[in-house]
């Protein structure tokens, strides 16, 4: 015990109660949720544009977040329009939803992705499912481990594929978000891939029940399938559809 009776155990430590002790640090890495919304992260959006477009003889939804700065959507509305004008119709019962979303800068740490599939999604009161599509950040870099899995060096040379140019880079591989090889990723690849995801949920009965492996393993044939024969038929690659 202290003798000097004017201790305040308190102020040994200048740095209790401030960032460098790690106060507020527990929730510095998680997305935040905020306790006014039951919104997921990714239904949660900001400045946004909404457009109707007929494909098909169906009514689709497109909505486009404004990117924040150096940020940008890899592929247009009528991008998109065009690759789901060639997809088999049954694939897409009651999908009717497309957004171009622009993540949050801690969403792109702890959860990076090309896109998803969101099969109950809260649009301006009605839910329903719907594939994302996220915008990238011309100021990162695409890494890549160097010591990969199966899994993971099957990625990296599909990445290779859509035309990524890969740099070593200490204990990573790392590209630039180039618009070309990006747009290809995301417009013949990813959207492709969440369509598959979508396909089997409509069709499995014990979907639920599947394994993420599993439900990978589909999603990436469906993918593969369909983009052989779109590029097979010359559908694709095709140059760049501005919106009007």
């Amino acid at each position: 015990m202290p003798t000097n009776p004017g201790y305040n155990p308190t102020r040994r430590n200048r740095n209790i109660g401030t960032a460098k002790q790690g106060h507020g640090q527990n929730n510095k890495m998680t997305i935040p949720w905020p306790a006014s919304t039951m919104k997921s992260f990714y239904e949660r959006l900001g400045d946004y544009r909404k457009s109707i477009r007929e494909i098909g003889g169906k009514s689709y939804t497109f909505v486009v977040e404004t990117p924040r700065e150096h940020c940008f959507h890899t592929c247009s509305i009528a991008d998109v329009t065009r690759m789901l004008d060639h997809v088999p119709p049954d694939d897409l019962v009651d999908l009717d939803l497309i957004v171009f979303r622009q993540p949050k800068r801690k969403e792109e740490i702890l959860s990076p992705v090309w896109g998803r599939l969101i099969y109950s999604y809260e649009f301006e009161n009605h839910t329903k499912s719907a594939i994302i599509l996220e915008s990238v950040d011309s100021e990162n870099r695409l890494k890549w481990p160097r010591h990969l899995s199966v899994d993971g060096q099957k990625e990296f040379a599909r990445l290779t594929e859509d035309g990524h140019v890969f740099r070593e880079k200490g204990r990573y591989f790392e590209a630039d978000f180039d618009p070309v090889p990006t747009r290809n990723t995301q417009l013949y690849r990813t959207l492709l891939h969440e369509i598959g995801h979508y396909v089997q949920f409509l069709t499995s009965e014990k979907y639920g029940a599947i394994s993420v492996d599993e439900t990978e393993r589909f999603a990436h044939r469906y993918a593969n399938s369909l983009r052989q024969k779109l590029f097979e038929s010359g559908i694709i690659p095709f140059e760049p559809l501005a919106d009007e």
